[in-house]
């Protein structure tokens, strides 16, 4: 503390020196001292500097002043607060000085002092804002020097947007001093007063804004003066931007005075007019609804009103004929618009209304896509015909408009695949496809550098939006993309968006359409390859790669032989030698920028890949610098991966000069701590072995083999898959190179992965494949007697494992499926080996002994006939009955597979047995699942299984009314996949069930329907769309039961084929919405000795119903009315736990998707989130109790966080009281803090994860 004292007494003496180089040194080292966060200053420091820094400011030089000013920044949270109170004190003073420099002066350190103060509920900030605002406010009034009123309005308006819920006892005063000013002679007067009024009305109560409201529309309404109404109009837009949910509630009286306006003969008054409607329909969509169509009309009338110029003579020149203009050179001087352009008149102001209209247009579209079909017939035309514009600001305005009309009218992800209906958004934007190509590619031809890349903006919106729709138009695109391209003074900006354009549009069409524009489009790529721009060049090399696909289409596979590769077509065949040199040359440098190295070993590897037969003389060239950037740690992954593409190709590429040098240095990769790298050098020796497994040197293979075991590990299953992989080509290759050393170090690794709990999906079945393969190829040490006793040796050790149950069950399902890999490739002795597991079976030593017989016997059963084993049934029966749950369900299990080796044998046994153990009908009912399910898998089960569907159909119907839910579900999953294989005949007599006087039935008949909605396309889903409507009658049935299971059928429709239900919306949703409601009939009081305990019968069929709202969010927003929707997400957060926390994800996601209609909402959501952040547990309550309430909390402040996000949120007094409340409390602040951290920086995470996978 002393040596700080010391270092700052030293400054303010040299700030008292009378040279002013001096004076600003000290002052810049002051600044410098404060700005540490561990500077302390005593009570005398702090004085002597607070008035050395007021005596500053009067400085004769200003540089002095300026740094002053920017000392008092960090000096105010470094001082007491009177010291701070002092500083406000004198700087109001100062304002009122005669001295021009000073007052300007004061007017900034307010600022400064103002945008430093700390943000929270403090004393100091309060008490500040109450000493400045009291003279700001008789400033604003009285002074009649203009530049002090304006200093006073800024300083007010940055006041209120900070701390306007601190000077809530102001707002009346500020207000009637406010008011007067909207009258000012004086523009700038007008403007800032507006600013100040729409930060106050944030704050302030629903009075004074009514107040507000209500002074300017009697001041439009007896307004004579245009000047009058323009300011009135602009502050009615600011307050409806600042405070839009607040704005609704007064939109029914102030819209029709606005709308009355805007066709007032005033310009700038129009401007204002459309200004404000933009506002209304972003910041208040559902009040602003009645008025839609009449702003429609106005917008459309507006964008084209230009008095001062006659377009005439570029409709002639280009309307219909658009051939031949554009057969001409596209060179700017031929342009039809070039005159257009360059007409300008600077007392022209009708563009501003035009640019208005747009902007106001682009807001109905994106805020209103339940009218983009209507949209299609009317704003489409208009805007098409619009494109023409002459002045470039209105023009991008336009056509950015009409990028949002494509970006709505983009299907959702889940119909993407699904033909448009004939009246929908995507049906009519295909009839105007021509219109809008013809007007876009005038604009790209004409000289607006800005308006071009607006238009090819607009054209990749309407590839992403309609699919393959320029193919008709492709040969004019390119025909007036090349010259951009060509031209030596095109900007490399608009050469980089024409290359990426460029790229879409190839890669939107199949390679036939885009085949016979190639040759139009090479040479100005070509060209682009040799720009000096690094960015064109990577770019245009792109465009390159994406062409060699286009020229010769290969699907690599290993049967083709060369002969069946057609070559390219002729006319082509000429670009491939000059292709290949310009990326040749940009292959070479080694001074290039790392993006065009990447991009240009890509395409020579593309390029190889397809032509490798044209550049069969050029291999020796190329091939060594490939090995080249294999050995250089930047380029090594893009080259693995480049060499990856050439290996596979069909031609099959001779690659031998390289292969001794390179298969060593991929060995090594193996061993590098880059996952990425691992994973494509893995991909790449695989595809080695396949294709050139005879022109590897059996010790070189050895020697990478070697490096494989680490890889085979549970940590990472992607790459143990991609590793067993490998093994397996090698063992069917050249199982030589498994040589002893790489025997012993893999073997206890592949043992190791198939005992392992997590073995499942595509590494289960890479370690089915390696297995298989090791037998087959007879490879030393890998017999199947040897394997087999090391695949059962850990379950005869299960014991000294402490795994769980569930762990054990898991990984004995894994050991089982890798026995059977073992016993059933060839061999005679497979039946001995399941006579040795149903001996277990008998006799079992334990119970995970006797599971894991009966689990290896099930996945023998499915590949071979086992019907030939005498006591196998009864074994199989017998083991139904011991107590272990666990040993039950693997017996059912291996009944049901083993029946799928022979169905005629064990199908009807099955199905009697059903019908005659009715204690066993449930584990019987698995085995028949089981059956059915393995045999919808392939057409071979199919057909098989197709003869006895009437029978078990027969058989499951006799038991949909079975007591036990757990049966009833199991045969509602049968009668559901049996439909999927006979949709046709048995539909309708599911829909029978549906009919069934018996709840019970229903209750099956409706699980059933769930079973037969897949995410993927089936036969039965032209069946299913005619009847959906019949299907979800359920959701209305009286029987409580019947209507969940109905609501979750209904949800794994609207997840897995939304289509089927988007049409019924209309008519389900209210339904839906009311089953969202507590009803009190439904809650019983059930008595607990002494305690009475409420039970709630509806509370599982509310929790159904908000699981489909929140699948609809991400399958059918543009179908829901969103603040209907809110309405009961805003009832679902007072509702009991379960539901609270989904409700708390739906707010979620909807500040996410819908920001600005949860802005109008924000108070109703965030009360209830409130009260869940405070509420208290009782004292008594047990530990689950204590843990339910901390992850209810949690959630509560993950949605508020996401709530925080929403653009403008910050300025909600409720939200940021809530968010202040929150930091006070010691308990959740942390919690606040880390999830807060964590959404800001999930961007920058997500891509890192993508990078390292």
């Amino acid at each position: 503390m002393a040596i700080v004292s010391y270092q700052i007494a030293s400054l303010l003496e040299k700030m008292t020196s009378n040279d002013k180089d001096f004076r600003f040194m000290a002052t810049n080292d002051l600044m410098t001292e404060l700005q540490k966060d561990s500077i302390k200053l005593d009570d005398d420091s702090e004085r002597k500097v607070v008035k050395m820094l007021l005596r500053l400011l009067e400085d004769k030089n200003g540089e002095v002043q300026n740094l002053a000013v920017k000392c008092l920044g960090p000096l105010v949270n470094k001082v007491k607060e009177y010291h701070v109170e002092g500083i406000v004190e004198t700087l109001c003073a100062n304002m009122l000085s005669d001295t021009e420099q000073l007052r300007d002066i004061s007017s900034i350190g307010l600022k400064t002092v103002i945008s430093e103060l700390p943000l929270g509920s403090n004393t100091l900030a309060a008490n500040v804002c109450k000493k400045i605002t009291g003279r700001l406010s008789s400033a604003i009034e009285k002074q009649e020097d203009v530049s002090v009123q304006l200093e006073a309005l800024d300083i007010l308006a940055d006041l209120l947007s900070r701390f306007g819920g601190l000077l809530i006892s102001f707002h009346p005063v500020l207000l009637n001093s406010l008011l007067p000013q909207l009258a000012s002679p004086r523009q700038a007067v007008r403007k800032r007063t507006i600013v100040a009024l729409s930060h106050l009305v944030m704050s302030c109560n629903a009075a004074l804004y009514n107040k507000l409201i209500d002074h300017l529309l009697e001041g439009l309404g007896s307004s004579t003066s245009s000047s009058v109404s323009r300011t009135h109009i602009q502050c009615i837009a600011s307050v409806c931007r600042q405070a839009g949910h607040r704005f609704g509630e007064q939109l029914w009286r102030v819209a029709p005075q606005v709308l009355e306006h805007s066709n007032d003969a005033d310009e700038e008054l129009r401007e204002h007019c459309l200004q404000a409607l933009e506002a209304f329909v972003l910041k208040c969509p559902k009040e602003v609804q009645p008025h839609i169509p009449t702003i429609i009309e106005l917008c459309l009338k507006m964008i084209t009103y230009d008095p001062n110029y006659n377009y005439e003579d570029s409709e002639e020149g280009g309307g219909g004929e658009d051939e031949e203009m554009e057969d001409e050179t596209a060179a700017p001087d031929a342009d039809p618009e070039s005159d257009s352009e360059e007409y300008s008149d600077d007392d022209d102001m009708s563009w501003k209304v035009r640019r208005a209209a747009a902007k106001c247009l682009e807001s109905v579209i994106s805020t209103r896509h339940e009218l983009l079909a209507e949209m299609y017939q009317t704003v489409s035309p208009a805007l098409i015909a619009r494109f023409k514009e002459r002045e470039e600001n209105v023009k991008c305005d336009i056509l950015s408009a009409y990028t949002a009309l494509l970006r709505a009218t983009r299907p959702p992800p889940a119909l993407q695949s699904i033909t448009p209906a004939d009246n929908s958004p995507q049906a009519l934007l295909l009839q105007r496809v021509s219109g809008v190509v013809r007007g876009a590619l005038r604009v790209i031809r004409g000289r607006s550098v800005r308006a071009r890349g607006c238009a090819l903006a607009l054209l990749r919106e309407l590839l992403a939006a309609a699919p393959g729709c320029l193919a008709e138009h492709a040969a004019r695109v390119i025909r007036a993309l090349t010259p951009a391209l060509t031209d030596k003074t095109t900007a490399s900006s608009m050469k980089i968006e024409t290359l990426v354009f460029v790229v879409c549009l190839v890669r939107g069409h199949s390679p036939a359409a885009m085949r016979a524009h190639v040759a139009a489009l090479m040479p100005a790529v070509l060209g682009c390859v040799h720009d000096p721009f690094y960015k064109v060049t990577a770019e245009a090399l792109r465009v390159l790669q994406t062409l060699v696909k286009v020229m010769r289409p290969l699907e690599p596979s290993e049967d083709i032989e060369d002969s069946t590769i057609e070559p390219p077509p002729e006319e082509l065949q000429q670009f491939i030698l000059p292709m290949y040199e310009c990326t040749l040359v940009r292959l070479r440098a080694t001074d290039m920028d790392q993006e065009v190295k990447e991009r240009a070993i890509a395409t020579c590897g593309q390029l190889l890949c397809h032509f490798g037969d044209y550049l069969q003389n050029e291999l020796p060239v190329c091939l060594p610098i490939f090995l080249e950037r294999l050995r250089n740690e930047i380029t090594r992954l893009t080259t693995v991966k480049a060499l990856t593409k050439v290996a596979a190709s069909p031609l099959r590429i001779d690659l031998r000069p390289i292969l001794s040098e390179a298969v060593p240095i991929l060995g090594s990769f193996l061993r590098k701590n880059q996952r990425a790298l691992k994973l494509s050098t893995l991909v790449l020796l695989d595809t080695l072995v396949q294709n050139y497994s005879d022109d590897i040197s059996i010790e070189l293979l050895a020697k990478v083999l070697v490096e494989v075991p680490p890889l085979v590990c549970e940590a990472d299953l992607h790459c143990a898959q991609t590793a067993l992989t490998l093994v397996r080509g090698a063992c069917l290759r050249c199982p030589a190179a498994l040589t002893a050393d790489a025997r012993a170090a893999l073997t206890p690794n592949i043992l190791a992965l198939a005992k392992s709990p997590l073995l499942q999906g595509g590494a289960l079945k890479a370690m089915l494949g390696v297995l298989s393969a090791l037998v087959s190829a007879d490879v030393a040490g890998c017999s199947r007697r040897e394997l087999l006793a090391l695949l059962v040796a850990p379950v005869h050790r299960v014991h000294e494992h402490n795994a769980t149950a569930h762990h054990i069950k898991q990984a004995f399902h894994s050991l089982a499926k890798c026995v059977a890999a073992v016993v059933t490739e060839g061999g005679s002795d497979a039946l001995d080996v399941v006579r040795g597991f149903l001996r277990d079976a008998t006799q079992p030593p334990s119970d995970a002994h006797h599971m894991f017989a009966l689990l290896a016997v099930a996945e023998i059963g499915r590949h071979l006939d086992l019907s030939s084993i005498p006591n196998l049934k009864e074994v199989l029966l017998a083991s139904f009955a011991p107590s272990s749950e666990e040993v039950k369900s693997a017996a059912s299990y291996a009944l049901g597979s083993v029946a799928v080796g022979n169905l005629p044998e064990f199908l009807p046994f099955i199905l009697r047995e059903i019908e005659a153990q009715p204690k066993r009908q449930y584990l019987l009912l698995h085995s028949l699942r089981e059956i059915i399910s393995c045999e919808s898998c392939t057409p071979e089960g199919v057909e098989a299984l197709r003869p006895f569907i009437p029978e078990i159909w027969v058989q499951l119907s006799k038991h949909c009314q079975c007591a036990e839910e757990g049966s009833r579900n199991v045969v509602a999953e049968c009668l559901g996949k049996l439909c999927l294989l006979e949709p046709k005949e048995l539909l309708p007599h599911l829909k029978e069930f549906l009919q069934s006087p018996e709840p019970l039935t229903r209750t099956t008949a409706v699980t059933a329907v769930k079973f037969t909605i897949s995410d993927q396309p089936q036969a039965i889903d032209p069946l299913l769309r005619a009847c959906m409507s019949e299907l979800l009658v359920p959701l209305r049935d009286p029987s409580l039961g019947v209507r969940r299971v109905a609501l979750v059928a209904f949800n794994s429709a609207a997840h897995n084929k939304p289509s089927l239900i988007r049409d019924l919306l209309p008519s389900v949703l209210p339904t839906i919405y009311q089953e969202t409601k507590v009803k009190k009939e439904l809650i019983r009081e059930v008595e607990m000795g002494p305690f009475k305990h409420s039970v709630d019968d509806g509370l599982d069929l509310r929790k159904a119903a908000f699981e489909c709202m929140y699948t609809l969010l991400g399958t059918c927003l543009d179908r829901l009315d969103v603040f209907e929707f809110l309405r009961h997400v805003e009832d679902g957060l007072r509702d009991h736990y379960d539901i609270k926390m989904l409700t708390y994800l739906m707010c979620a996601r909807l500040a996410q998707l819908c920001p600005t209609v949860v802005l109008q909402r924000l108070e109703s959501l965030v009360e209830p989130l409130r009260a869940t952040c405070t509420m208290k547990v009782k004292a008594n309550s047990v530990k689950q109790e204590y843990e339910k309430q901390d992850e209810l909390k949690r959630s509560a402040l993950r949605a508020a966080a996401a709530l925080l996000h929403i653009p403008e949120a910050d300025k909600n007094p409720h939200l940021m009281d809530f968010v202040t409340q929150i930091k006070s409390f010691p308990d959740l602040q942390p919690i606040f803090e880390s999830i807060l951290k964590d959404s800001s920086g999930g961007a920058a995470v997500d891509s890192n994860l993508m990078d390292q996978s």
